[in-house]
């Protein structure tokens, strides 16, 4: 079986029961010590003023001027520590032969204990073992008129009445650290019950194992994640978090309103709504992030709010390539029927006799696909810009859209980063392409690539509805599509590289009545 842990709430239950015990034990051995040096001092100096009072009466001294003090001395000495509640009362000779004691019998005989200072003159108290035990006693010298000692009067109180007073007291004693002691065990179950709720029950182990392993997965992760408390207050932002938002390794956030801390615009909007999100796309500075945001609970009660972050910027490039040579292919097999129809009937012309015919048939499509390609290659050096523009076109003429390039498209050499121009390019062709969906024939979408006065100027322009003037900021800063589910980032992508390279974007209105979107890039200048 395995060896059974104990929680922090009942580690710390123990050790403070321990302690507590402990403390009240040794504050009630220390009141029994204090208690017992108090009774002996008291028990000293009742001795010594009892001894003086006795030394100084004048029936003693006229006592022992008789020739029998002993008749005289022992009625008087037991009248006396009876009332003085004292155990013996002892008047003696300066040769310590007894006048008195509590034990008849022992009259005459010597005096046990030491008697040197009253003998010199100074009263004294002492601790001896004498015939009735040990006691604390107290010798005074007893004068003449003459200033002459002619006795010693010895008082004492054994050290068994002295305990027996003691234990008198123990029950007061017992009575104030009984409730002392249940009063501090009350306590520690109290603060070791919160705590226990508080730690969950759990044990240093298993709070240090999860503590390690929870630092060691929050490094390690590689999605980013952010945690606000219910008031918006920031938790915890891991490392990738912090990569993925923009924010120093170094910079402050954790306890910081998330109001207070910069923030992209759309991260910011989702934090302090704290509305639930799914994988919903979002931007950050040049990358392209999936949000998804919950609000944590605890047996029902909410903790906060979670945002998980991923990077998909690699990925929606991958995806817009993939976008692009999937249309490119399903043009291509289209394509392929369509010629496959066209040579079958090309084939059925001439059994028909009618080559004249066939021959204009078969070579007036292929004359029009070549003649696009040769006039985008010609225009265009760039072989990737090129096999975009070429692509489109198949995929614009599948869709039933004529896609035109205009015959003063002009760049032999990109002045931009490939992906930057593709990004551009494509985008403004796909929006173009979805504006013109659905509208009634003819279908048409213009595309203009070169260089005028020392700026790349990319202009598409569609027979679409066109994009309200009240929108167009709008869709450049959070990303806007016509597409039903409006979660486009084309127009937000290219409001990027627009910043980045420092150009301009405008949007107007086309010759046909749709959109016209013109972009600006500075041609040679330095991306920021």
């Amino acid at each position: 079986m395995a060896r059974r842990q104990w929680s922090i709430a009942g580690q710390l239950f123990a050790l403070q029961a321990v302690v507590v015990t402990l403390l009240v034990l040794g504050g009630a051995a220390g009141a029994v010590w204090l208690a017992r040096v108090d009774s002996r001092q008291a028990a000293q100096e009742k001795v010594l003023a009892v001894a003086q009072t006795v030394a100084g009466s004048p029936d003693v001294r006229a006592a022992l001027a008789t020739a029998d003090p002993a008749s005289i001395l022992q009625p008087y000495a037991e009248a006396t520590w009876r009332a003085t509640d004292t155990d013996f009362v002892v008047v003696m000779a300066p040769d310590r032969t007894r006048y008195s004691h509590p034990t008849p019998k022992l009259i005459g005989e010597p005096f046990v204990g030491d008697i040197g200072p009253a003998l010199a003159g100074r009263p004294f108290t002492t601790t001896n073992v004498g015939t009735l035990g040990e006691s604390v006693r107290a010798v005074v010298p007893v004068y003449d008129e003459e200033r002459r000692i002619v006795g010693l009067v010895s008082v004492g109180i054994t050290t068994r009445a002295i305990n027996r007073k003691l234990l008198r007291q123990l029950p007061v004693l017992l009575g104030v650290a009984a409730p002392a002691l249940a009063l501090a065990a009350t306590g520690s179950w109290l603060l070791s019950r919160r705590l226990r709720r508080q730690t969950h029950g759990l044990g240093p182990a298993q709070m240090t194992r999860m503590y390690e392993y929870y630092d060691a997965v929050l490094h390690s992760v590689r999605e980013g994640l952010v945690v606000l408390t219910t008031d918006r207050r920031v938790a915890l932002v891991n490392d990738e978090g912090r990569r993925l938002l923009g924010l120093d390794a170094d910079e402050p956030v954790t306890d910081q309103p998330v109001a207070g801390i910069d923030l992209p615009p759309a991260v910011a909007e989702l934090l302090g709504s704290g509305r639930d999100a799914l994988d919903e796309p979002m931007l950050a500075g040049d990358r392209v992030l999936v949000a998804n945001q919950r609000t944590a609970r605890f047996e029902g009660a909410p903790l906060g709010t979670v945002l998980t972050l991923r990077d998909q910027t690699e990925l929606r490039t991958l995806a817009s390539e993939l976008d692009s040579v999937r249309a490119l292919t399903e043009a291509l097999q289209a394509q392929t029927h369509e010629s496959a129809n066209r040579l079958h009937t090309v084939l059925t012309l001439v059994e028909l006799g009618r080559a004249d015919e066939a021959v204009r048939l078969g070579t007036r499509d292929l004359a029009l696909a070549q003649q696009l390609t040769d006039r985008v290659v010609d225009a265009v050096t760039e072989p990737a810009l090129a096999a975009l523009l070429l692509g489109k076109s198949a995929q614009a003429g599948e869709r039933g859209v004529d896609l035109v390039v205009e015959p003063d498209c002009r760049l032999d050499d990109s002045p931009l980063p490939t992906n930057d121009l593709l990004t551009v390019v494509g985008n403004l062709i796909d929006n173009a392409l979805e504006a013109v969906a659905g509208t009634p024939p003819p279908r048409t979408v213009r595309v203009f690539v070169g260089a005028v006065d020392d700026e790349l100027v990319v202009r598409v322009a569609d027979s679409g509805p066109g994009l309200a003037a009240d929108r167009v900021a709008d869709a450049f800063r959070r990303g806007w599509s016509t597409k039903s589910t409006g979660r486009g980032l084309g127009l937000a992508l290219i409001g990027q590289v627009v910043r980045r390279h420092g150009g301009s974007y405008d949007v107007g209105r086309s010759d046909d009545g749709g959109s016209l979107f013109t972009v600006r890039l500075p041609v040679g200048g330095a991306p920021r």
